[in-house]
């Protein structure tokens, strides 16, 4: 069905005019980047960078370094330290550029992944208003000013998504085995291949972890000993857990003050078991899109730290939602996903209201997991044997409108320029699919409150407030 458009407002019908709308956008997010979000300094790459020199340089030890005047240092598996090894070789803004650059052709590969073979559709002023839009996403935006390394284990993970879908399944499991090997967070998506039965790409990321990390063994054998040994268990290296940006059914815990493991276990096992149920549907369904997506979902969801930045793994679940014909939705759910409004609550999450305003990146997360549609495979990536007994499905009553609207602005601004992240399939589309595989088988913007003074600090938190005590990097932690 066509979208219904906001009363009043009409799209620009010309290149001209769609070249001026990008241009007061791209205005409009500029002011926005430049007054409300607190540039991180690139924080977690400057601990990257000084660990690696002191390494390499000093004869230090990876996991002793501090950045000066803090008490952050490195927390990853060794086998990111030997990956980072480069960095000894360019000086600091070096590095700063090319992370930058790095992420950026990340974050285009995972957008055309996410797309799927009909991203040529959208051109220019697509691909513009979902630049604008995910220029304000709060995950990305920090995991570009802190120098994360979150996108390029997205763009990992996803290059085998990619591989799953097209059904060239060779190397499936190189891309999730070298992301586990970097961070510990990925694993998750080795269950996702055991969940869906695929042992050989299982086998294939199980043992390029290994390989990985048996390589960092021997080119850094004390620091791997350390990591593996103590490091890694020690929870003093984590951070608060209670810190707001620990949007985790950790986090939620923490902040409600339950200590107790117990519980905790059991709110990831639920979250678990309800996974692996939707995602060996999606599976089924040959969805491989949203099996990944909500392998993201809970992986953020399990894991007993996942600061703000590490949510750029909800980006596949928009791609999904608008695919599925919920661009409203998504376009709901993505603007307080803009508004860091979580950090309203920085110095008191107690009451209701801290229950609920604290953790809504959680409940959106976990929403999400619960109500993602699975079962609606991008157009191109479809099922290729079919029973000699199927119809073919008649044509879409949507393809019209689509095909009438495709490039132009529609509904919310988030959910008009996230759209160009998926293939506009609609609802009657699925439902045409879904009748041809019936036959074979189973187929917001209050930003930080401004409740405090805006300063142009590198405290790694970002927050707006005054810094705590003992506030946390983004970084410190043992296994994210």
């Amino acid at each position: 069905m066509r979208p219904r458009q906001i009363p009043g407002a009409r799209p620009p019908r010309t290149d001209r005019g769609r070249l001026l709308l990008l241009l007061a956008l791209a205005a409009v997010v500029t002011v926005f980047t430049a007054t409300v979000p607190l540039l991180r300094d690139w924080f977690d790459l400057r601990v990257y960078y000084g660990t690696v020199n002191s390494w390499i340089h000093d004869g230090g030890r990876v996991y002793d370094y501090r950045v000066p005047g803090t008490p952050y240092g490195f927390t990853y598996p060794p086998f990111a330290a030997v990956v980072m090894l480069p960095m000894a070789l360019v000086g600091l803004r070096t590095a700063i550029v090319t992370a930058l650059l790095l992420d950026l052709a990340a974050l285009t590969f995972a957008a055309r992944v996410c797309v799927g073979p009909r991203w040529r559709r959208y051109g220019w002023y697509g691909a513009g208003l979902a630049a604008c839009a995910l220029a304000l996403f709060e995950p990305l935006r920090d995991t570009l000013s802190f120098g994360q390394v979150n996108l390029l284990l997205l763009a990992l993970v996803l290059a085998d998504a990619g591989l799953l879908a097209s059904g060239r399944t060779r190397w499936v499991g190189v891309g999730i085995g070298l992301a586990a090997a970097v961070k510990l967070t990925p694993a998750l998506f080795i269950g996702l291949l055991l969940v869906a039965r695929r042992w050989r790409a299982a086998a294939m990321a199980t043992a390029v972890a290994a390989a990985a990390t048996a390589f960092a063994a021997l080119v850094a054998p004390d620091a791997s000993r350390f990591y593996w040994t103590r490091a890694l268990w020690d929870t003093t290296r984590v951070g608060r857990l209670e810190y707001v940006s620990n949007q985790s059914l950790q986090g939620v815990l923490a902040r409600l003050g339950v200590e107790s493991r117990a519980v905790w276990a059991v709110l990831v096992l639920a979250a678990l078991v309800w996974w692996a149920w939707r995602a060996r549907r999606a599976v089924a369904a040959r969805d491989w899109q949203a099996a990944f997506a909500l392998t993201g979902l809970t992986a953020c969801l399990v894991s007993p730290v996942t600061w703000v930045h590490h949510l750029v793994w909800l980006l596949p679940s928009f791609a999904v939602l608008i695919r599925a014909g919920r661009p409203r939705v998504a376009g709901a759910l993505y603007a307080v996903l803009c508004t860091s409004v979580v950090w309203l609550w920085f110095d008191d999450a107690s009451g209701v209201d801290g229950f609920l305003g604290s953790n809504v990146y959680t409940w959106i997360t976990l929403g999400l997991l619960v109500w993602l549609p699975v079962g609606h495979p991008p157009e191109g990536r479809r099922p290729a044997s079919r029973s000699t007994s199927a119809t073919a499905a008649p044509p879409s009553a949507a393809a019209p409108a689509i095909s009438a609207a495709s490039g132009q602005p529609g509904g919310s601004a988030a959910a008009t320029a996230t759209e160009t992240l998926a293939p506009a399939g609609g609802e009657a589309a699925a439902e045409a699919e879904a009748g041809t595989r019936s036959a074979s088988g189973p187929g917001p913007g209050t930003g930080r409150g401004r409740r405090g003074a805006r300063s142009a600090s590198s405290e790694p938190t970002g927050s707006t407030r005054p810094a705590a005590a003992k506030p946390q990097s983004s970084n410190a932690r043992a296994s994210s």
